[in-house]
């Protein structure tokens, strides 16, 4: 239970077997089974789960997540506007993560408290920006919580794509490259359309979420949906789910080079695990300077620290920045192992 080591005699939230509860408000966060009432940071499934009765969410992201749920009761709230339940007052704020992600504020009256679910402090032209938000306790995702994670800028990266693409169509082989189809393939999508006018080819999976963006205004580079009748060397990048590596789908575009877009493609060690030749070290989470940034930035007294290297974290928070740091341990998990 988060209670038992909070400064804070009344904690807003707490943990149950539904996963992260606040009483007062009768409502769960990101639940890993079914409830009443689900507040919902971003689509992705390690956080949006079905089979609950009522859920809620930031505007712009109901579309995600009525591909990812079905037919679910779903209220949307504008980023900043605040709703109560049962006393406490509840607001979405931007996460920078994907299409719609929020950070959930809840504010009793007597102290505020912030789940941040997944967050970016870098710019993304396919979500709005993460906005700081001031609080007594903050919830952090810690996915790439150690010093060796920094992420280079887009515009350095990009241009190692564009290489490594050109090279490879040079040489008569079609490049691929392996993303999730949730919000990092439309990310590497909208970044190839400001700089050029390429186009590219997509999985079935990548193509139905593009739908979902581009109905939320948000401009894609030129693209089309592989069918069975692509087949041959293809001079336009082909995108597609970590999943197809070694499938029946990218024999169609042999021969064929792999590169992955993932934060962990900056350790060496976990390309070669997963035979990948190139790596471009792009995340939607957060770096350790935007960890350490956000969790300053929220003026927190306490901190509880999730999903990743929660140890390295809350020690550094406690002994060089004298903040009150532990670790929560929650379901919330790397949905594609590798693709984050």
């Amino acid at each position: 239970m988060v209670s038992k080591k909070s400064r804070h005699r009344d904690p807003l939230v707490i943990r149950t077997p539904e996963g992260l509860y606040c009483p007062k408000a009768k409502a769960h966060i990101d639940p890993w089974r079914p409830v009443d009432c689900a507040l919902i940071t971003h689509a992705h499934a390690d956080h949006a789960r079905a089979g609950s009765k009522d859920y809620h969410c930031a505007l712009g992201g109901e579309g995600l997540l009525k591909q990812r749920l079905g037919d679910q009761q779903i209220t949307t709230h504008a980023y900043g506007e605040s709703f109560i339940r049962g006393g406490v007052r509840i607001s979405f704020h931007p996460a920078g993560h994907v299409l719609g992600s929020a950070q959930i504020r809840l504010d009793d009256g007597d102290s505020v408290w912030v789940i941040t679910g997944d967050y970016k402090r870098d710019t993304d032209p396919t979500c709005q920006a993460f906005e700081p938000v001031t609080c007594d306790v903050l919830i952090t995702e810690a996915t790439f919580a150690l010093p060796i994670y920094r992420w280079p800028s887009m515009d350095q990266t990009m241009d190692q794509l564009f290489a490594w693409w050109d090279h490879h169509v040079r040489h008569r082989r079609t490049p691929v490259l392996l993303c999730y189809s949730l919000g990092k393939a439309q990310r590497m999508m909208a970044e190839i359309q400001r700089r050029s006018d390429r186009s590219v080819k997509v999985h079935g999976a990548v193509a139905t979420l593009n739908r979902v963006y581009e109905k939320q205004g948000i401009n894609l580079c030129p693209w089309e949906r592989t069918s069975e009748t692509n087949k041959g060397i293809s001079s336009d990048l082909v995108i597609a789910p970590p999943q197809v590596a070694g499938s029946s789908f990218l024999k169609r575009f042999q021969p064929t080079e792999l590169a992955m877009a993932s934060g962990w493609m900056q350790v060496r060690g976990v390309r070669r695990r997963a035979s990948i030749h190139q790596g471009f070290v792009v995340s939607d989470h957060a770096d350790w300077n935007g960890l350490i940034q956000t969790v300053q930035d929220s003026q927190a007294t306490q901190v509880y620290a999730t999903h990743g290297e929660t140890r390295v974290l809350t020690r550094y928070l406690n002994e060089h920045l004298d903040i009150a740091a532990d670790r929560l341990e929650t379901a919330f998990g790397i949905e594609e192992g590798i693709d984050q």
